[in-house]
């Protein structure tokens, strides 16, 4: 009793420490000078001891963090570029084991040319020109070119394997390319091809130069078998081929020979090298008339000839004619002929009639009562799909928010259709889904071949490239402002569109390799859905939004939204992070449809899925997020206004003295807001992204908003044409605006086949799911179907090809052509499978 209590200080650093008493000690008797003393003696323990981290000297511990940080700071930059962690979908030994598809007409960009499925493949090609056309340079066709002006070119049939027969209409004759593969030995087997030349008027002389090549890809050998001029043959070798020879056989005495032997430092080069070695001779003294020929040998100073990777024989001839080349692969030992002559015409129709036969057994078009005109022109349509699939190895460009500057992916092959083989001819994420439509319903292994390809591109964040860029060739089509790849960048994941049949097809399945690929495949799209639900997540609870938009854009009317593949459909005015895109979520809610009923016959868990389809398909959130009351449509929301245009801006007012202003000085066109946008639902604008509920089938059928749809599917002032549905309302703002000085509308009215084919599709659907709106849907299912159908026939019939897009107002085809990607999906309308 008597003693006080210690006084409790807190310290500065909130430790709890014993003070002094007011006689001056501390409670254990240490005066202030003994305290102080005491604190100083501890500081300096404390000092020594800092030199140690739980035992380990300091300065190691900062080296080794340092090493850490150094390590971590690379892993983020080479996250972009490294690969899932999951079992390849394609086995890398494949193309030795599938023989059947390691040869194919996989030179998509060209208007002849053969490969195979190896990353540097020998390959095979002609290049033509007219001669004395008076031209120079002269007009050699190489490139599927629109600035050509061939009157028409594509496949007339092709299964995708092992034939092909192309027409191509030039200026003034015709040209016939055939191919036919024969299996055999370890590498691909042999093929042969045919060259069949007719004037386009009966009587028309035309003297055609055929440049027959094949080059290199950075490995192998080739070297030329000479007879004078003449290239006898073309003897090779390569890792994936072995040995091999191209025979060209000896023709009669009209025809005149060149050759070349050089070097190509890419294949994106060939044409340029040919030019270079092209001279010009007078063909008599009495002609006044320049024949173009090959020189002969041609190096680059300090090459030898057994360095020359490029060899070309070039054969002049008068139409009519016809010539084959044959390939010939030396691991075929038991050959008993050569495909040539009637031995290769049997084979041709042999094969032609087989796939005749497949293709009224697929589609059954005779049984719906086409013609045969209708018919020939859906054999084509399919066939220019499959003879349109390329084979491409090489590495994207690609940047993440982690690096400074684009880096390389890893190298890697693609085994994919391509949209159009003169400005497309590459692979598009979103198109791919709609071209696998088709393919899986022809050849469901060719299908399966294309998904696995596509998904072992996924990295370790479950991102796919939206456009993939692979090769020297591939990589010469881009303009350079949309080579480089954005991690953060999606595309619409329609590979779920096919693969909702193919699941059903592969379940049921007693082949176990089926099964097998399912399993492999399951975690690739896993980590793709859930890449889109971590990066592409919108503002609020169920809500979506594509990134990339520009937000600082003053040249673009409205910014493009190139991720969700509708380019410069109109969305809100002002990109901001508050934006709800209605199309995605839709999107979202199909991939969670189909990842659940791929997780259900694996036998893994699928709940997490069927939860979010349940959520995605709840028609009152649906509403509450995308519903506009006001307009009575489905829309996106964000920060938006209407009262938008382009204007040139005003000469400068600010004038020094004495100094005039530039009259001819071009000024740009810039996007004038006259009205302060708001947060509200972009519900101006009517069109492809207002039906997405609809073409989906997330909204009911029995829901009153779908008689609200397709009430106005049938307004032609909205989207009804007689030649199918508009992208964008007549009534809508932007409809058919600029939405740069230099960038003509394109999904802002014109007919797109893609998006029609989802609304034949939904229609069909509703027309046979039980509900009040059955009778509707099922009338504009037929009218619309026959409006489309007609249109795609009656403009290939007149022009030679099937178009990217159709005119809204005359039904006349627009944009690339010709475009055998989605818009070939006129064949699955034409048989009624959706």
């Amino acid at each position: 009793m008597g003693k006080r209590k210690p006084v409790i200080n807190k310290a500065k650093d909130g430790v709890e420490n014993s003070g002094p008493t007011k006689q001056g000690k501390t409670s254990d008797g240490i005066t202030p000078k003994m305290l102080i003393k005491r604190k100083l003696q501890e500081r300096k323990s404390l000092k020594i001891n800092k030199t140690l981290v739980f035992g380990i000297p300091a300065a190691v511990v900062l080296v080794i963090s340092a090493a850490a940080f150094h390590w971590y700071n690379m892993m983020l930059l080479n996250y972009v570029r490294t690969p899932l962690d999951a079992p390849k979908l394609v086995d890398k030994n494949w193309t030795a084991d599938a023989a059947n598809r390691f040869w194919g007409s996989y030179r998509s960009n060209l208007y002849f040319g053969l490969k195979t499925r190896s990353p540097s493949s020998p390959v095979f090609g002609i290049m033509w020109m007219t001669q004395f056309a008076m031209q120079n340079p002269p007009a050699i066709r190489h490139w599927c070119d629109q600035a050509d002006g061939l009157h028409k070119y594509g496949w007339l049939a092709h299964d995708g394997i092992n034939f092909g027969v192309q027409e191509i209409q030039d200026q003034h004759f015709n040209m016939s390319t055939w191919f036919v593969k024969r299996p055999g030995g370890l590498h691909g087997g042999d093929w042969s091809a045919k060259i069949v030349l007719q004037p386009r008027t009966g009587n028309e002389k035309v003297a055609v130069s055929l440049f027959i090549y094949m080059a290199t890809d950075g490995q192998g050998q080739i070297a030329a078998s000479l007879a004078g001029d003449r290239v006898a043959g073309i003897r090779g070798r390569s890792d994936s081929l072995g040995s091999f020879q191209l025979l060209f056989p000896k023709l009669d005495k009209s025809v005149k020979y060149n050759y070349l032997v050089s070097y190509a430092p890419d294949l994106d080069q060939l044409k340029e090298v040919l030019l270079s070695g092209l001279r010009y001779y007078q063909v008599s003294k009495d002609v006044n008339a320049n024949f173009a020929g090959l020189v002969g040998k041609n190096l680059p100073n300090g090459l030898q000839e057994s360095q020359a990777n490029f060899i070309v024989s070039q054969i002049t001839v008068s139409v009519p004619y016809e010539l084959e080349v044959t390939f010939e692969s030396d691991s075929y030992s038991v050959r008993q002929d050569r495909m040539i002559g009637d031995i290769f015409r049997t084979e041709l129709v042999k094969h032609v009639s087989a796939f005749e036969k497949r293709f009224e057994d697929v589609f059954q078009l005779k049984d719906k009562g086409y013609d045969e005109m209708h018919i020939k022109f859906a054999r084509a349509a399919l066939s220019n799909m499959l003879g349109g699939i390329g084979y491409f190895y090489g590495s994207s460009l690609v940047q993440s928010q982690q690096n400074p500057s684009p880096i390389a992916y890893w190298e890697a092959p693609l085994y994919t259709a391509v949209p159009s083989r003169s400005f497309f001819p590459r692979g598009f994420l979103w198109d791919e889904g709609f071209h696998n439509i088709l393919i899986s319903r022809w050849n469901l292994q060719i299908s399966i071949d294309i998904i696995g390809h596509w998904f072992d591109l996924l990295n370790i964040e479950g991102w796919i490239a939206r456009e993939q860029i692979l090769g020297s060739e591939a990589r010469a089509k881009v303009p350079q402002e949309f080579v480089v790849q954005h991690n953060e960048y999606a595309n619409p994941p329609t590979f779920f569109l096919p693969l909702k049949n193919i699941v059903k097809k592969l379940a049921n399945s007693t082949d176990l390799r089926d099964y097998q690929f399912l399993e492999r495949l399951f975690p690739r799209l896993k980590a793709w859905y859930n890449w889109f639900n971590h990066t592409q997540s919108g503002p609020i609870y169920s809500s979506y939004q594509w990134r990339g938009r520009n937000a600082t854009s003053t040249l673009e009317l409205n910014p493009k939204t190139l991720t969700s593949g509708l380019d410069d459909y109109p969305r809100a005015s002002h990109p901001t992070s508050d934006e709800r895109h209605l199309d995605l979520r839709c999107w979202m809610a199909l991939a969670s449809g189909v990842m659940s009923d791929i997780a259900k016959s694996i036998n893994t868990s699928w709940a997490e899925y069927e939860r979010q389809y349940l959520l995605l398909t709840d028609n009152e959130l649906l509403d509450k997020l995308h519903w506009s009351e006001k307009m009575q449509r489905y829309s996106d929301f964000g920060l938006h206004t209407d009262h938008v245009k382009l204007e040139r801006p005003p000469q400068p007012k600010n004038l020094q003295p004495g100094q005039r202003p530039q009259q001819n000085q071009h000024r740009e066109k810039q996007r004038a807001v006259k009205q302060q946008p708001l947060l509200q639902f972009v519900d101006s604008e009517f069109g492809y992204v207002s039906l997405f509920p609809f073409l989906l089938k997330v909204i009911r059928p029995d829901s009153p908003k779908l008689n609200i749809i397709l009430r106005d599917l049938k307004d032609p002032s909205l989207l009804w044409t007689p030649f199918g549905l508009r992208s964008l309302a007549k009534s809508s703002p932007s409809y058919n605006k600029h939405n740069t000085e230099h960038d003509p509308p394109y999904w802002r009215g014109a007919i797109w086949v893609n998006i029609n084919y989802l609304v034949l599709d939904a229609l069909h659907y509703f027309a046979h799911t039980p509900g009040p709106y059955q009778a509707a849907a099922e009338s504009i299912y037929q009218e619309l179907r026959t409006n489309l159908i007609e249109n795609i026939f009656s403009q290939y019939q007149k022009t030679g090809y099937i178009w990217e897009q159709y005119d809204d107002v005359t039904g006349k085809g627009k944009g690339s052509h010709p475009f055998t990607g989605w818009s070939a999906l006129v064949v699955s309308m034409m048989a009624e499978q959706y």
